[in-house]
């Protein structure tokens, strides 16, 4: 073997070193009990991430910038909520500036919409978004790819309280827009909404996000492919294509203009569920309100965020599904 063959040998091996190490982080936040992995654990495990700055915004001053729809999920619990920023910023003039926001629900009741019991027992993994940003933030110092990266986590639990937000609540979110709710267990998106538009208030390029978000992407992909949808063609086909090389799979989804339709709401600028038919399409669409412009990408992690039995390169239990791809895409920007 000459010389650049090594070379790139022993780089390859060094790469995929430091990116099996974050997928097995992720993994071991998602396998903490509820109890223990908290919003404040999840904050102070971004705050101890060397290489990178992160700022924790607390409830006071998530009222204070008017985050109105990730506070409304956080009402119902007795942990309080934590608005995770972690920012890597490489040495010189970056290529871009890239937001990824992981979906970090800690606990997922459903809320006031309560799960049956059964719905309810791996709901620690609604996580599994936040937690596959937090690994990839962790791994971006290693990797030192020369853009600029963002990682953004509403972190929160869902659950049912006397204080918690109700069926028929209307929410201001960050954006300003209205949010009639519809379903309780329909969290997830709202927490994202005021991520993205937070993304998009510091000046991204681009917006990835994660999440567990929809049972229907379940349905429609089982659990050997997450879906992937977007405003941005181009993003989408380099994710698709990081995945294909990383050994996890993303099936895209469309976003028409007709399911729009079901989130229509007589009181607020539309409502957070609409019909169960399309569902995972129906809340790209939701979250697609808050991105604008913006290019931006959202992948549904929720069947393959926790396997019954190893597929690919995904392990049984919670995958880590996300990492590999995201960390595959910044390491090629060098």
């Amino acid at each position: 073997m000459d010389q650049n063959k090594l070379e790139k040998a022993q780089s390859g091996i060094e790469k995929g070193g430091i990116i099996a190490e974050g997928v097995n982080f992720a993994r071991d936040l998602v396998n903490e009990p509820p109890d223990v992995a908290t919003p404040a654990l999840l904050a102070e495990t971004a705050l101890s991430i060397k290489g990178i700055e992160c700022r924790i915004i607390e409830r006071d001053e998530a009222e204070k910038l008017g985050m109105g729809a990730f506070l409304a999920v956080a009402k119902g619990s007795e942990f309080p909520p934590k608005f995770i920023h972690m920012s890597y910023k490489p040495k010189g003039v970056s290529k871009k500036k890239v937001a990824i926001i992981g979906k970090g629900i800690t606990f997922d009741s459903g809320g006031l919409d309560i799960k049956p019991a059964s719905g309810m027992v791996n709901m620690k993994d609604d996580m599994a978004g936040a937690a596959a940003v937090i690994a990839v933030m962790r791994v971006l110092p290693l990797l030192k790819p020369d853009v600029e990266v963002h990682g953004i986590v509403a972190a929160c639990e869902n659950m049912p309280d006397g204080k918690a937000y109700r069926p028929g609540d209307v929410l201001k979110s960050l954006s300003g827009k209205t949010i009639e709710i519809d379903n309780t267990d329909a969290e997830g998106r709202l927490t994202l909404a005021d991520a993205i538009t937070y993304a998009k208030n510091i000046g991204v390029d681009e917006i990835i996000d994660l999440a567990t978000l929809t049972g229907a992407c379940m349905v429609a992909l089982g659990r050997v492919a997450s879906g992937i949808m977007g405003n941005n063609q181009e993003l989408i086909n380099r994710l698709i294509k990081s995945a294909e090389d990383s050994g996890e799979r993303l099936w895209q989804l469309p976003l028409y203009e007709e399911y729009k339709e079901s989130l229509k709401s007589d009181i607020a600028d539309f409502k957070n569920t609409g019909s169960r038919e399309g569902g995972a399409s129906i809340a790209g669409v939701f979250l697609k309100e808050f991105a604008g412009d913006t290019p931006w990408v959202h992948i549904d992690i929720a069947g393959p965020s926790w396997l019954d039995k190893d597929i690919k390169e995904l392990s049984k239990g919670p995958s880590g599904v996300g990492v590999r791809t995201l960390a595959h895409l910044f390491s090629l920007q060098q």
